[in-house]
């Protein structure tokens, strides 16, 4: 059955019936009726300019329209801006109008659910305003409203939207400011966000979001509105490639083919002995020319590539307030991870890399005594090569942040038993740590054991995650069962002898179909 409506809601249909006396009783209408009347005009798409009239009178600081806005309905954002421009117009404006702050983003679902009923919200209103501290001194009889908008490009239909109120604000600039917050890319080709990037004031935006497939040079194209965005806090690139990397690929593999098979004409004629010198001879040279090898692939790259990396490393250095960093696959930094972090101005509290199987040893090496992260509160790395990596890079890093870090994540690092046991003493120190996780490598059960040692101390932990112990697999790589109940007994009996309430979690080595175990002790 469904649930009769409410005295109110009879009331304000009622009411809408009517349009021209609903703007009348706006006039007399308590505060407190104003939203959820507001929500039965949104729904019923017919009273535009009851929604108007509502918009010009509305008696709260904020109107959050973009919480109820889960597609774009560029009618009601007609109806809402035409009142607006209602109130910008009027020299006195009436004591009882209190809009200031329009807010276009996908925010402010509790205003809206405690209007709806929601008993378990127990927010006023009348909460403050956050106006932004670049909004420019407007020559205006009246206190400056302020428009905010995220700048999101993952659906077609938003483009519309989008310049409809970017548009509408060029029109009316000196009279209101237009807040972009937030840039986050998903699809689409770069001439749709240059055509918007182009309209807006770049200054404003502080996250920024590129989660689709670019190349060297679109990330150049990008880069000169990346420098213009001066309060930028928090970056996120994924999947930047190189142009020249999928073809520099098959010519490797090509290599590999023909001489796979000079090296079989060979087995057929040397001897064995003389085989495995070659190979060792082979590997050395490859390790002692890994840097060489380095610098002779930036010089045969491509000159656009050059450029474009050259234009996205000048503007990073004008990030003045940039305190996040995430990257995934970042492709285009191997082999010079190195001259990115030389570009950061100020103290990361956040690095996360992820999917970076692409990155040498030596920009690990580099990554980890970079003096920019030597305040980090979050540190992750994901499907990173750390095999045969010395630890003591990874160690002194732990040790500058343990004052302030509060997550640790490494998982899929490839990494072993003495390489975990080497940074267990400067990890129990990090006593803000709330967060730890080191899934998905190859640890024994006496290096989990240890970790839960090293840890006990840490009184804000809050997740641990740990590998299922290699003991509980099979010679078919599947999790022996009878093997883990017995593990996770020996891991709960390790608890219970430290004394403290705690619970962990052990995690499976396949991805694709990750399973998890607790280990508790209360």
């Amino acid at each position: 059955m469904q649930t009769p409506p409410t005295l109110l809601e009879l009331a304000g249909k009622l009411l809408l019936r009517d349009q021209a006396s609903a703007i009348a009783a706006l006039e007399h209408l308590p505060a407190e009726l104003f939203p959820p009347l507001f929500i039965l005009a949104y729904h019923s798409r017919r009273h535009q300019e009851s929604l108007k009239a509502m918009a010009q009178a509305w008696p709260y600081p904020v109107l959050p329209l973009g919480g109820l806005m889960q597609r774009p309905r560029v009618k009601v954002l007609k109806a809402v801006l035409d009142g607006l421009d209602v109130l910008l117009a009027q020299k006195v404006r009436p004591r009882r109008w209190k809009l200031r702050v329009l807010d276009l983003r996908n925010l402010g679902a509790d205003f809206w659910r405690m209007w709806c009923g929601d008993s378990t919200q127990k927010l006023s209103p009348m909460g403050p305003v956050t106006v932004h501290r670049s909004s420019p001194n407007m020559e205006h009889p009246l206190a400056p409203v302020e428009v905010f908008l995220d700048l999101n490009f993952n659906e077609r239909d938003r483009d519309e939207f989008l310049m409809y109120v970017i548009q509408w604000a060029q029109q009316r600039k000196g009279l209101l400011h237009l807040c972009c917050k937030t840039l986050r890319i998903a699809e689409g080709p770069f001439r749709r966000v240059r055509k918007v990037l182009d309209a807006v004031q770049l200054d404003c935006i502080q996250e920024v979001e590129v989660n689709c497939i670019w190349d060297l040079p679109t990330l150049g194209t990008f880069a000169p509105y990346l420098g213009q965005m001066r309060n930028l806090r928090r970056l996120s690139l994924s999947h930047i490639h190189v142009l020249s990397e999928e073809e520099e690929e098959e010519d490797d593999e090509e290599d590999e083919v023909e001489l796979e098979e000079e090296v079989q004409e060979m087995e057929e004629e040397e001897e064995s002995e003389k085989e495995e010198q070659e190979q060792v001879e082979e590997e050395q040279v490859w390790d002692e020319e890994e840097e060489r090898q380095r610098e002779e692939q930036e010089e045969q790259e491509e000159p656009e590539e050059q450029g474009s990396f050259s234009q996205f490393l000048s503007q990073m250095l004008r990030l003045q307030h940039l305190r996040e960093l995430d990257m995934e696959s970042p492709s285009f930094l191997r082999g010079r991870l190195d001259q990115m972090l030389r570009c950061l101005q100020t103290p990361l509290e956040k690095l996360t890399i992820t999917h970076c199987g692409h990155l040498t040893h030596s920009d690990l090496t580099h990554l980890f005594q970079c003096p920019n992260l030597r305040q980090l509160k979050s540190f992750g790395l994901y499907c990173a090569s750390l095999a045969d990596f010395s630890p003591e890079p990874l160690r002194a890093l732990l040790e500058a942040v343990a004052p302030t870090l509060q997550e640790l994540y490494l998982d899929k690092c490839a990494m072993v038993d003495s390489q975990v046991e080497a940074i267990l003493p400067v990890l129990s120190r990090c006593h803000q740590l709330i967060s730890i996780t080191i899934s998905e490598n190859c640890l024994s059960v006496a290096t989990v054991g240890k970790l839960l040692r090293h840890t006990a101390g840490l009184r804000s932990l809050e997740l641990e995650l740990y590998p299922v112990p290699l003991e509980c697999y099979t010679t078919q790589d599947t999790v022996n069962q009878d093997r883990l109940a017995l593990i996770r007994a020996e891991l709960t009996g390790i608890l219970r002898e430290l004394g403290q309430p705690r619970t962990i979690l052990l995690s499976t080595k396949h991805s694709g179909h990750r399973e998890f175990y607790d280990v508790a002790f209360s």
